[in-house]
Protein backbone atom coordinates (compact mmCIF):
# COMPACT_ATOMS: atom_id res chain seq x y z
CA UNK A 1 0.00 0.00 0.00
CA UNK A 2 1.68 3.19 -1.12
CA UNK A 3 1.51 6.72 1.21
CA UNK A 4 -1.81 7.90 0.46
CA UNK A 5 -1.42 11.65 -0.07
CA UNK A 6 -4.65 12.37 -1.66
CA UNK A 7 -7.61 13.24 0.77
CA UNK A 8 -9.35 15.53 -0.80
CA UNK A 9 -9.46 12.91 -3.96
CA UNK A 10 -11.38 10.73 -1.11
CA UNK A 11 -11.12 9.36 2.12
CA UNK A 12 -11.24 5.92 4.01
CA UNK A 13 -14.24 4.81 5.44
CA UNK A 14 -13.44 5.78 9.44
CA UNK A 15 -14.03 2.15 11.42
CA UNK A 16 -16.03 3.64 13.90
CA UNK A 17 -18.51 5.14 10.87
CA UNK A 18 -18.21 1.63 9.33
CA UNK A 19 -19.16 -0.10 12.63
CA UNK A 20 -22.25 2.32 12.51
CA UNK A 21 -23.23 1.44 9.56
CA UNK A 22 -23.01 -2.25 9.78
CA UNK A 23 -26.69 -2.89 11.22
CA UNK A 24 -28.13 -0.77 8.49
CA UNK A 25 -27.02 -3.23 5.57
CA UNK A 26 -28.79 -7.09 6.75
CA UNK A 27 -30.51 -6.47 10.28
CA UNK A 28 -32.29 -2.87 10.04
CA UNK A 29 -32.81 -3.37 6.10
CA UNK A 30 -35.98 -1.60 5.76
CA UNK A 31 -38.10 0.97 3.56
CA UNK A 32 -37.63 4.13 5.81
CA UNK A 33 -40.79 4.98 3.49
CA UNK A 34 -42.61 1.68 4.30
CA UNK A 35 -44.60 3.32 7.88
CA UNK A 36 -47.04 0.70 8.08
CA UNK A 37 -44.99 -2.03 9.87
CA UNK A 38 -42.04 -2.37 12.46
CA UNK A 39 -39.06 -2.77 10.06
CA UNK A 40 -39.92 0.31 8.28
CA UNK A 41 -40.27 2.15 11.09
CA UNK A 42 -37.23 1.35 12.85
CA UNK A 43 -35.23 2.32 9.35
CA UNK A 44 -37.21 5.57 10.00
CA UNK A 45 -36.37 6.36 13.07
CA UNK A 46 -32.36 6.03 12.23
CA UNK A 47 -32.82 8.41 9.07
CA UNK A 48 -34.54 10.71 10.96
CA UNK A 49 -32.52 10.07 13.72
CA UNK A 50 -28.86 10.80 11.55
CA UNK A 51 -30.77 14.29 10.03
CA UNK A 52 -31.28 15.39 14.02
CA UNK A 53 -27.50 14.88 14.22
CA UNK A 54 -26.22 16.59 11.25
CA UNK A 55 -28.82 19.81 12.12
CA UNK A 56 -27.11 20.39 15.61
CA UNK A 57 -23.39 20.04 14.53
CA UNK A 58 -24.63 22.54 11.35
CA UNK A 59 -26.34 24.50 14.05
CA UNK A 60 -29.76 24.37 11.70
CA UNK A 61 -32.74 25.23 13.64
CA UNK A 62 -34.56 22.45 13.01
CA UNK A 63 -34.08 18.77 11.11
CA UNK A 64 -36.26 20.00 8.34
CA UNK A 65 -33.69 21.62 7.10
CA UNK A 66 -31.12 18.46 5.98
CA UNK A 67 -32.32 17.33 2.65
CA UNK A 68 -30.64 13.62 1.54
CA UNK A 69 -29.07 13.33 -1.78
CA UNK A 70 -26.43 10.95 -3.88
CA UNK A 71 -23.25 13.26 -2.73
CA UNK A 72 -21.77 17.47 -3.84
CA UNK A 73 -22.84 16.79 -7.53
CA UNK A 74 -26.48 16.02 -7.10
CA UNK A 75 -26.75 18.44 -4.02
CA UNK A 76 -25.54 21.10 -5.82
CA UNK A 77 -27.54 20.91 -8.60
CA UNK A 78 -30.65 21.06 -6.65
CA UNK A 79 -29.31 24.14 -5.15
CA UNK A 80 -28.31 25.80 -7.85
CA UNK A 81 -31.35 24.82 -10.06
CA UNK A 82 -33.62 24.50 -7.44
CA UNK A 83 -33.59 28.13 -6.44
CA UNK A 84 -33.36 29.62 -10.33
CA UNK A 85 -35.89 27.81 -11.39
CA UNK A 86 -37.90 28.68 -8.11
CA UNK A 87 -37.02 32.21 -8.05
CA UNK A 88 -37.44 32.92 -11.94
CA UNK A 89 -40.25 35.43 -11.67
CA UNK A 90 -38.24 37.50 -9.43
CA UNK A 91 -34.88 37.16 -11.05
CA UNK A 92 -33.01 35.12 -13.63
CA UNK A 93 -29.21 36.32 -12.45
CA UNK A 94 -26.77 33.95 -10.59
CA UNK A 95 -23.41 34.82 -9.56
CA UNK A 96 -20.76 32.15 -9.07
CA UNK A 97 -16.31 32.12 -9.12
CA UNK A 98 -14.38 30.34 -12.54
CA UNK A 99 -12.72 28.50 -9.32
CA UNK A 100 -15.52 26.76 -8.85
CA UNK A 101 -16.03 22.55 -8.76
CA UNK A 102 -17.03 21.69 -12.30
CA UNK A 103 -20.67 20.44 -10.45
CA UNK A 104 -20.96 24.06 -9.71
CA UNK A 105 -19.51 25.36 -12.92
CA UNK A 106 -21.54 23.17 -15.54
CA UNK A 107 -25.06 22.98 -13.58
CA UNK A 108 -25.09 27.13 -14.22
CA UNK A 109 -24.10 26.76 -17.75
CA UNK A 110 -27.07 24.52 -17.59
CA UNK A 111 -29.01 27.38 -16.26
CA UNK A 112 -26.79 29.54 -19.36
CA UNK A 113 -28.42 27.14 -21.61
CA UNK A 114 -31.73 27.82 -20.59
CA UNK A 115 -32.10 31.42 -20.70
CA UNK A 116 -30.28 32.70 -17.51
CA UNK A 117 -27.51 34.95 -16.69
CA UNK A 118 -24.38 33.91 -14.99
CA UNK A 119 -21.65 36.17 -13.77
CA UNK A 120 -18.74 34.21 -13.26
CA UNK A 121 -16.05 36.42 -10.95
CA UNK A 122 -12.54 35.88 -11.22
CA UNK A 123 -10.17 35.53 -8.45
CA UNK A 124 -7.56 36.87 -6.45
CA UNK A 125 -3.88 35.64 -6.87
CA UNK A 126 -4.44 33.39 -4.10
CA UNK A 127 -7.59 32.25 -5.03
CA UNK A 128 -9.53 34.28 -2.65
CA UNK A 129 -12.70 36.08 -4.14
CA UNK A 130 -13.14 39.40 -3.87
CA UNK A 131 -16.22 40.47 -1.82
CA UNK A 132 -15.36 43.97 -3.21
CA UNK A 133 -16.06 41.89 -6.83
CA UNK A 134 -19.36 40.45 -5.49
CA UNK A 135 -20.92 43.86 -4.18
CA UNK A 136 -20.17 45.12 -7.82
CA UNK A 137 -21.84 41.74 -9.70
CA UNK A 138 -25.11 42.36 -7.71
CA UNK A 139 -28.38 43.23 -9.45
CA UNK A 140 -31.58 43.82 -9.07
CA UNK A 141 -32.41 40.76 -10.55
CA UNK A 142 -29.85 38.75 -8.37
CA UNK A 143 -31.33 35.56 -7.48
CA UNK A 144 -28.51 33.44 -6.20
CA UNK A 145 -24.36 33.82 -4.94
CA UNK A 146 -22.56 30.65 -4.98
CA UNK A 147 -19.07 30.60 -3.81
CA UNK A 148 -17.42 26.99 -2.72
CA UNK A 149 -16.84 27.36 1.31
CA UNK A 150 -13.19 25.84 0.34
CA UNK A 151 -11.42 25.12 -3.10
CA UNK A 152 -10.46 21.27 -4.14
CA UNK A 153 -7.81 22.34 -5.68
CA UNK A 154 -5.45 24.95 -3.44
CA UNK A 155 -7.46 24.65 -0.57
CA UNK A 156 -8.16 28.70 -0.09
CA UNK A 157 -10.94 29.06 2.27
CA UNK A 158 -13.05 32.07 1.13
CA UNK A 159 -14.68 34.64 3.19
CA UNK A 160 -17.90 33.11 3.26
CA UNK A 161 -19.76 34.55 6.22
CA UNK A 162 -18.79 38.40 4.63
CA UNK A 163 -20.72 37.06 1.91
CA UNK A 164 -23.16 35.43 3.72
CA UNK A 165 -23.87 38.87 5.56
CA UNK A 166 -23.40 40.99 2.05
CA UNK A 167 -26.26 38.99 0.80
CA UNK A 168 -28.60 38.28 3.86
CA UNK A 169 -28.72 42.37 3.68
CA UNK A 170 -29.47 42.32 -0.10
CA UNK A 171 -32.51 39.24 0.21
CA UNK A 172 -29.66 37.32 -1.99
CA UNK A 173 -29.71 33.80 -1.28
CA UNK A 174 -26.20 32.50 -0.71
CA UNK A 175 -25.09 28.49 -1.19
CA UNK A 176 -21.27 27.22 -0.77
CA UNK A 177 -20.10 23.66 -1.61
CA UNK A 178 -18.62 22.71 1.86
CA UNK A 179 -17.43 19.17 0.71
CA UNK A 180 -13.69 20.55 1.26
CA UNK A 181 -14.09 22.05 4.36
CA UNK A 182 -15.82 19.52 6.39
CA UNK A 183 -13.42 18.66 9.08
CA UNK A 184 -11.10 20.95 8.51
CA UNK A 185 -12.51 24.22 9.40
CA UNK A 186 -16.06 25.00 11.11
CA UNK A 187 -19.45 24.94 9.16
CA UNK A 188 -21.73 27.22 11.35
CA UNK A 189 -24.27 27.83 8.88
CA UNK A 190 -25.59 30.61 11.72
CA UNK A 191 -22.47 32.04 11.81
CA UNK A 192 -21.53 32.13 7.91
CA UNK A 193 -25.46 33.40 7.05
CA UNK A 194 -25.60 30.65 4.67
CA UNK A 195 -28.72 29.27 3.03
CA UNK A 196 -27.39 26.23 0.92
CA UNK A 197 -24.51 23.98 2.10
CA UNK A 198 -23.68 21.25 -0.20
CA UNK A 199 -22.05 18.07 1.55
CA UNK A 200 -20.20 14.93 0.71
CA UNK A 201 -19.54 12.14 2.89
CA UNK A 202 -16.69 10.39 1.22
CA UNK A 203 -14.90 13.46 1.51
CA UNK A 204 -15.16 13.07 5.55
CA UNK A 205 -14.37 9.60 6.38
CA UNK A 206 -17.20 8.63 5.42
CA UNK A 207 -18.93 6.03 2.59
CA UNK A 208 -19.27 7.16 -0.99
CA UNK A 209 -22.29 7.69 -2.75
CA UNK A 210 -24.18 9.54 -0.01
CA UNK A 211 -24.45 13.06 0.92
CA UNK A 212 -26.95 16.40 1.71
CA UNK A 213 -28.37 19.85 1.27
CA UNK A 214 -28.77 22.22 3.82
CA UNK A 215 -31.78 24.04 3.00
CA UNK A 216 -32.36 26.83 5.30
CA UNK A 217 -36.07 27.58 5.94
CA UNK A 218 -37.94 29.19 4.60
CA UNK A 219 -36.01 29.23 1.39
CA UNK A 220 -38.27 26.86 -1.41
CA UNK A 221 -36.44 24.87 -4.24
CA UNK A 222 -37.71 22.96 -7.42
CA UNK A 223 -37.04 19.57 -7.02
CA UNK A 224 -34.83 17.91 -9.91
CA UNK A 225 -36.18 14.30 -9.42
CA UNK A 226 -39.81 13.37 -10.50
CA UNK A 227 -40.69 10.24 -8.19
CA UNK A 228 -42.13 9.62 -5.32
CA UNK A 229 -41.74 12.86 -3.34
CA UNK A 230 -39.59 11.62 -0.37
CA UNK A 231 -37.52 14.26 1.37
CA UNK A 232 -40.28 16.78 1.76
CA UNK A 233 -40.85 16.24 -2.36
CA UNK A 234 -36.96 18.02 -2.55
CA UNK A 235 -35.69 14.41 -3.49
CA UNK A 236 -37.47 11.45 -4.53
CA UNK A 237 -36.01 8.11 -4.49
CA UNK A 238 -35.62 5.63 -1.53
CA UNK A 239 -33.31 6.44 1.16
CA UNK A 240 -30.16 4.88 1.87
CA UNK A 241 -30.24 4.23 5.29
CA UNK A 242 -26.59 2.87 5.61
CA UNK A 243 -24.97 5.67 3.90
CA UNK A 244 -26.89 8.48 6.01
CA UNK A 245 -26.17 6.79 9.03
CA UNK A 246 -22.56 6.55 7.98
CA UNK A 247 -22.84 10.43 7.15
CA UNK A 248 -24.64 11.91 10.00
CA UNK A 249 -21.10 9.66 12.06
CA UNK A 250 -18.79 11.14 10.00
CA UNK A 251 -20.26 14.82 10.25
CA UNK A 252 -19.83 14.16 14.21
CA UNK A 253 -16.69 12.60 14.11
CA UNK A 254 -15.47 15.83 12.01
CA UNK A 255 -16.93 18.39 14.53
CA UNK A 256 -15.53 16.37 17.46
CA UNK A 257 -11.92 15.96 16.39
CA UNK A 258 -12.12 19.03 14.35
CA UNK A 259 -9.46 20.55 16.20
CA UNK A 260 -6.92 17.48 16.97
CA UNK A 261 -7.17 16.71 13.35
CA UNK A 262 -6.80 20.24 12.33
CA UNK A 263 -3.73 20.84 14.54
CA UNK A 264 -1.95 17.62 13.31
CA UNK A 265 -3.09 17.66 9.21
CA UNK A 266 -1.02 21.65 9.57
CA UNK A 267 1.90 20.42 11.39
CA UNK A 268 2.39 17.45 8.62
CA UNK A 269 1.56 19.46 5.51
CA UNK A 270 3.95 22.48 6.70
CA UNK A 271 6.77 19.89 6.93
CA UNK A 272 6.34 18.88 3.36
CA UNK A 273 5.91 22.42 2.26
CA UNK A 274 9.17 23.72 3.82
CA UNK A 275 10.75 20.41 2.69
CA UNK A 276 10.07 21.03 -1.25
CA UNK A 277 11.26 24.75 -0.83
CA UNK A 278 14.45 23.39 0.08
CA UNK A 279 14.37 20.95 -2.53
CA UNK A 280 13.29 22.81 -5.29
CA UNK A 281 13.75 26.88 -4.85
CA UNK A 282 11.78 27.43 -7.92
CA UNK A 283 8.74 25.79 -6.47
CA UNK A 284 5.65 27.71 -7.12
CA UNK A 285 3.04 27.65 -4.50
CA UNK A 286 -0.81 27.59 -5.51
CA UNK A 287 -2.97 29.82 -3.13
CA UNK A 288 -2.49 30.99 0.33
CA UNK A 289 1.34 30.60 2.06
CA UNK A 290 0.51 28.07 4.89
CA UNK A 291 3.12 29.70 7.19
CA UNK A 292 2.41 33.00 7.26
CA UNK A 293 -1.53 32.62 6.68
CA UNK A 294 -2.67 29.27 7.81
CA UNK A 295 -6.52 30.50 8.15
CA UNK A 296 -6.58 31.26 4.58
CA UNK A 297 -5.67 27.63 3.97
CA UNK A 298 -6.84 23.93 4.35
CA UNK A 299 -4.87 22.42 6.90
CA UNK A 300 -4.22 19.39 5.15
CA UNK A 301 -3.91 21.31 1.58
CA UNK A 302 -0.58 21.76 -0.25
CA UNK A 303 -0.86 22.72 -3.92
CA UNK A 304 2.53 23.38 -5.86
CA UNK A 305 3.85 23.90 -10.01
CA UNK A 306 7.32 23.06 -10.05
CA UNK A 307 9.53 23.07 -13.14
CA UNK A 308 9.37 20.42 -15.54
CA UNK A 309 12.80 18.66 -14.93
CA UNK A 310 11.87 19.19 -10.94
CA UNK A 311 8.54 17.82 -11.42
CA UNK A 312 9.82 14.49 -13.41
CA UNK A 313 12.48 13.89 -10.86
CA UNK A 314 9.96 14.04 -7.83
CA UNK A 315 7.19 12.11 -9.45
CA UNK A 316 10.20 9.63 -10.33
CA UNK A 317 10.98 9.44 -6.33
CA UNK A 318 7.63 9.16 -5.22
CA UNK A 319 7.07 6.15 -7.59
CA UNK A 320 4.23 4.11 -6.90
CA UNK A 321 5.13 4.49 -3.34
CA UNK A 322 3.55 7.75 -2.65
CA UNK A 323 0.01 8.84 -4.12
CA UNK A 324 -0.01 12.05 -4.93
CA UNK A 325 -2.40 14.04 -7.21
CA UNK A 326 -1.35 15.57 -10.44
CA UNK A 327 -4.56 17.80 -10.27
CA UNK A 328 -7.79 17.14 -8.71
CA UNK A 329 -9.58 13.88 -9.57
CA UNK A 330 -12.34 15.51 -11.47
CA UNK A 331 -10.28 17.41 -13.55
CA UNK A 332 -7.99 14.00 -14.51
CA UNK A 333 -10.80 12.35 -15.13
CA UNK A 334 -11.55 14.27 -17.73
CA UNK A 335 -8.17 14.76 -19.46
CA UNK A 336 -8.62 19.02 -19.12
CA UNK A 337 -5.79 21.37 -17.72
CA UNK A 338 -6.93 22.49 -14.38
CA UNK A 339 -9.58 25.51 -14.89
CA UNK A 340 -8.34 26.44 -11.16
CA UNK A 341 -4.30 26.85 -12.16
CA UNK A 342 -5.19 28.57 -15.26
CA UNK A 343 -7.42 31.15 -13.44
CA UNK A 344 -4.27 32.03 -11.49
CA UNK A 345 -1.96 33.00 -14.19
CA UNK A 346 -0.08 29.72 -14.16
CA UNK A 347 1.76 28.39 -17.80
CA UNK A 348 1.57 25.44 -19.49
CA UNK A 349 4.65 23.18 -19.23
CA UNK A 350 4.63 22.76 -15.22
CA UNK A 351 4.22 20.19 -13.54
CA UNK A 352 1.20 20.34 -10.85
CA UNK A 353 0.78 18.41 -7.49
CA UNK A 354 -1.71 18.55 -5.02
CA UNK A 355 -0.83 17.18 -2.01
CA UNK A 356 -3.07 16.48 0.98
CA UNK A 357 -2.82 15.01 4.08
CA UNK A 358 -5.75 13.21 6.27
CA UNK A 359 -6.88 11.15 9.55
CA UNK A 360 -4.67 9.16 9.09
CA UNK A 361 -1.38 10.09 8.13
CA UNK A 362 1.30 9.47 10.25
CA UNK A 363 4.75 11.16 11.18
CA UNK A 364 6.41 8.29 9.55
CA UNK A 365 5.05 8.04 6.63
CA UNK A 366 5.90 12.32 6.17
CA UNK A 367 9.55 11.53 7.31
CA UNK A 368 9.33 9.17 4.02
CA UNK A 369 8.02 11.20 1.96
CA UNK A 370 10.30 14.55 3.02
CA UNK A 371 13.29 12.35 2.45
CA UNK A 372 11.85 11.41 -1.28
CA UNK A 373 11.91 14.98 -1.24
CA UNK A 374 15.24 15.31 -0.63
CA UNK A 375 16.37 12.52 -2.94
CA UNK A 376 14.46 14.18 -5.80
CA UNK A 377 16.72 17.26 -5.78
CA UNK A 378 20.24 15.74 -6.16
CA UNK A 379 18.67 13.88 -9.38
CA UNK A 380 16.87 17.46 -10.71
Amino acid sequence: MPIYLDYHATTPVDPRVFAAMTPYFMEVFGNPASTSHAVGLKARAAVEQARARIAACLHATSPREIVFTSGATESNNLAIKGVARTCGPRGRHVITAVTEHKAVLNACKALQDDGYDVTLLPVQPDGRVSVADVVAALRSDTVLVSVMHANNEIGVVQEIAALGALCRARGVLLHTDATQSFGKVSVDVQALQVDLVSMSAHKMYGPKGVGALYVRSPCRLAPQLDGGGHEGGLRSGTLNVPGIVGLATAVELSCADLDQDRRKQRRLRDRVWVALREACPDVLLNGPDPLTNPEARLPNNLNVSLPAAAGAALLAAFGDEVAVSTSSACTSASGEASHVLTALGRAAGLVNLRISVGRPTTDDEIDQVVARIARSAVRA
